[in-house]
Order: C-alpha cells, then structure tokens, then sequence
C-alpha cells in the first residue's frame, strides 16, 4: 500500500470569535485563501497538480455554505480544475479531512491533496444552521431520552471521574500557562501564518492566549450550564464547568499537504512525518465527550504500539474533564498531553481544530526531538477521531 506523507501544515492564528475580534472581520472564504496560498508557497508545489482540497467545515451555513473549500481555493487564484469538498464530522471535522486525505494516498486515488480546516465563530455562530430545529427526531430521543447538550455532558464526565472543581481550574490555567511559553519562546512561529484582515492589518500571534491566568482567578467565573432544568434533572452534579475551564470560540483556518512518498521523492521535497495509523469510533451519546477513550485504545492497536512509545499526545481541550478523563485513564506522564496549551487558551475554531491539533503536534515533536505523536478529539454525538504520526 502507498505510504501516505505529511509535507507541511499550517495554521492561522487563532481570533476571539466574537464581534472585534481579530478575525472577525475577514471572510471565511478568505481566511481559508490565505492559508492554503501559505501552504503551497511554503512547498513550491505546483496548485494544478492538487488532485483534491478537502476541508473540514461543520458551519455550513451562511458564509461557509457554498463548499468554502472550492471557494477559498478560487480566491487564492488556483487553477480551476481542481476540486474541493467539505467534510463534517463535528468537531473531528479536520481531522476527518486529514484521514481522508491519508486513505485517499494510501489507496492510490491521490498522489497530491491538501487537508484542511475553518471556521469563523463570529461570522456564522455555532448552532445558527439549526435555527430552533430538533436535529434528534423522535427515534433517537426516544432510545436516549437523557441527551444533553455538550456543556452539560462535561458535567456529568467529571462527575463520573470524581473531577473536582479545582483539578478543573488548574488544568485550564496550566493550558494558558504552557500556550503562552510556546508563543514567548517561538515555538509557534513555524506554524502560523500571517493573516492580512480587509482593513490591512496583519495578525501575527494568537489572540486567545491570557498569560496571566490562574486556577484562582478562574475559580470565581460562575458555572455557565446549571440551567433550572438541568439542575432539576440532575440533582447530584455538583455544577463546575465555566467559560474559563472550556474551549474558547474561536476564528481559524488550517492546512496541511499531503502526499504519496514517492511523489514527494520525484518532486524533491522531504516530508516531515509520515501517518502511521488513525481511527474513528462512537461512544456514549450521553456522555458525548468520552470517545477519544476507546480511540485511541483503538488507535494503538492498528499502529502496534503502546502509550510508551508515544512522545507526545494531542486531546481536544473541548472542556477541561476531557483531557482529565483522558488522563485518568491512561498511565502517562501528564507532562506529555497538550505540552503546548490546548483549546482552553488557543481556542477551539470547530472545523479547523483537527488540523490545527496536527500542526501543533507535528511542529513540537520536531523542536523536542519526539518519534511518534497522538492525537484524538471528542465530537457531538459520542464520536471521536484518533491519529499517530510518526516525525521524519
């Protein structure tokens, strides 16, 4: 089977997605151009030899309703006759992109794709598609009437894993605290790209990042999901989730370009890593946040591996009982999850966030000298994605 490589990945950096936020005032479309016009200026490839553009969107409405892909693609100025598809797998939506791109080069259908994510938090609001429509129906309510939306299943993790209110705390302060030391000491300058906004101005840096927080400042935040419904049908949570200890919505984009080894060889361009396995998988609808448990048990099976051999491991910051449940499931050094700050302190740009999590990994298993690296991340429904790359 053909060996599928990662050549580069990129990112923009992350805006507050909300009105004045950094990249609040740039479109969806063009968000996505700039980046993906960074990606193949960086590797010289030609854009016409692009077989596919596959982009991971789960807003796909509004300004990200006409296959943003396609679009960003037209924007950048590319050759026409390349394609694009939007992938939606929730928050796994990039990561879908970047495992389809894989199976695509390992099957032979592409010698030469790009993987990619966006999402503009501020221009197309999360949830905005439904417009008060139930998406369940009544088979689903009916053999799962507890459903919940996702803040109040991260209630009900961290009860299930005894995850007290200021393990919650901590663990959030220490993702501003580890973001802010890969900003300060460069870490991130390989992998963002300077975004141009309509009005001329250049973002450089994330926008996301507080260095001054701490566990005892995000202790007096109010808890954000203990409705009078939600208390009255739980009466045993004891209510702990904040905006301070959950993923920041956020503006973003990200790409990475993907290859078959042998194309990479004939054009002369050394890849960086190579995939070595990924897997999905469905878990608790209820709990919703569990799934990158089970992946990436499964994960690591299809690779032949143990958590032993993993350098470092990507867990979607969605909210801080994630990764915590993550943590307390596995024996591993907690030092090697999220070393560079996660989703709490980089923000969580829905569709982008997958291959954002790749662009991160990817770029500190190179600084730090690191093999292999993992990563997983919750979505809606009770779904999660797992990958394991290895470093060239």
């Amino acid at each position: 089977m053909t060996e599928a490589v990662l050549v580069d990945a990129v990112r923009s950096p992350m805006g507050r997605g909300k009105a004045g936020g950094a990249l609040s005032g740039i479109h969806p479309v063009d968000l996505l151009a700039q980046v993906l016009t960074a990606l193949i200026d960086r590797t010289g490839v030609d854009p016409g030899s692009v077989d596919d553009v596959l982009v991971g969107c789960v807003g796909q409405n509004g300004e990200q309703s006409a296959t943003v892909g396609r679009q960003a693609w037209l924007a950048a100025g590319y050759p026409v006759h390349v394609p694009s598809t939007t992938i939606e797998r929730k928050c796994g939506s990039g990561q879908q992109a970047v495992d389809f791109a894989t199976q695509g080069v390992m099957a032979g259908a592409y010698d030469v794709v790009i993987a990619a994510g966006v999402e503009s938090m501020s221009r197309v609001p999360m949830g905005s598609a439904r417009q008060g429509a139930d998406p369940f129906g009544p088979g689903v309510r009916a053999r799962f009437p507890d459903l919940v939306p996702q803040g109040v299943s991260a209630e009900l993790v961290a009860r299930q894993w005894g995850l007290t209110r200021s393990r919650l705390d901590e663990y959030s302060a220490r993702s501003h605290r580890l973001a802010a030391a890969a900003r300060d000491s460069g870490r991130f300058a390989r992998e963002i790209v300077p975004i141009t906004t309509p009005d001329g101005a250049k973002v450089t840096e994330d926008e996301t990042i507080r260095a001054g927080t701490t566990a005892g400042k995000l202790a007096q935040l109010p808890v954000a999901f203990a409705t009078e419904e939600f208390v009255a049908r739980f009466p045993d949570v004891e209510w702990k989730i904040t905006a301070g200890n959950s993923s920041q919505i956020t503006d973003g984009a990200a790409a990475v370009l993907v290859m078959s080894a042998e194309r990479a060889a004939l054009l002369g361009l050394r890849p960086r890593a190579r995939v070595v396995a990924s897997a999905v998988c469905g878990d608790d609808p209820t709990l919703m946040l569990t799934g990158p448990i089970p992946a990436t048990r499964k994960v690591l099976a299809r690779a032949g591996l143990d958590l032993g051999r993993i350098d470092a491991v990507e867990v979607n910051e969605a909210f801080a009982p994630v990764p915590l449940a993550w943590l307390d499931s596995f024996s591993v050094d907690p030092d090697r999850v999220n070393p560079c700050g996660g989703a709490i302190a980089l923000g969580h740009p829905l569709g982008a966030s997958g291959v954002r999590l790749l662009t991160t990994l990817l770029n500190h298993l190179e600084a730090t000298g690191g093999r292999y690296g993992l990563q997983t991340m919750c979505e809606a429904g009770g779904m999660a994605n797992a990958l394991i790359m290895e470093r060239l």
